[in-house]
């Protein structure tokens, strides 16, 4: 059995820590313990986890860098990351985002700390 890794889990209604097994994907180990990766369309109809439908979409910190390219361009625009390409290797938080139509959020706004002026 691997290592156990905490992990911050944020919702509207809760917090809670769950324990991860280290190289466990974020998106498998939230819906193991029936949390809301998905919004209430793509909960029925997604990728599986492929990084293909941008659905699984959740806000982390330390934010990993990205191994998926769908994933670097979330970084790059200011999006979400797909919780089905980031695998659990050290602590982390995660905010799991509240999604109306399909995977649909509106983009984080970057604050002037963010811009490269």
């Amino acid at each position: 059995m691997g290592e156990n890794i905490p992990v911050r889990v944020v919702t509207e209604a809760a917090e809670t820590t769950l324990e991860v097994e280290r190289g466990t994907t974020l998106r498998d180990a939230l819906l193991e313990r029936d949390l809301p990766v998905y919004g209430t369309v793509s909960r029925h109809v997604n990728c599986g986890g492929r990084g293909l439908c941008a659905t699984c979409t959740v806000e982390v910190d330390p934010a990993p860098e990205p191994t998926h390219w769908h994933d670097a361009a979330a970084v790059r625009f200011g999006y979400p990351r797909l919780s089905c390409c980031l695998e659990v290797e050290e602590p982390l938080t995660v905010w799991l985002i509240d999604k109306h139509v399909w995977g649909q959020i509106v983009p984080r706004q970057l604050s002037p700390a963010d811009t490269d002026d």
